[in-house]
């Protein structure tokens, strides 16, 4: 079953943010799975808050992703550039259109 992992944020580094994910994605050096997605949005009501969704074909594939060696280290340098959160939410997809 596919899953959707979303991370809510604020920064008031976006740059450093935007460098620090580019940096991540490079180091997975082609690691990421078959089906994998990562979408950035910025809401437009609150420059500031970013909600980042990341697209997996499974829980499982999620967990082998986020179990990367650079993932943890990641995941503390982004939390140092938030403002607010980060905050995740870990999705099931139950029914999908389109």
């Amino acid at each position: 079953m596919a899953f959707i992992q979303i991370v809510e944020y604020e920064t008031d580094r976006p740059d450093e943010m935007w460098a620090l994910g580019e940096q991540h994605i490079g180091g997975l050096g082609g690691d990421t799975p078959p089906g994998f997605r990562l979408t950035i949005t910025q809401d437009r009501d609150n420059p500031s808050r970013y909600v980042t969704i990341v697209e997996f074909p499974s829980y499982e594939v999620a967990m082998q992703t986020s179990a990367h060696p650079d993932t943890d280290a990641f995941a503390r340098k982004m939390a140092a550039l938030c403002t607010d959160g980060p905050h995740f939410r870990n999705l099931e997809i139950r029914h999908a259109v389109g």
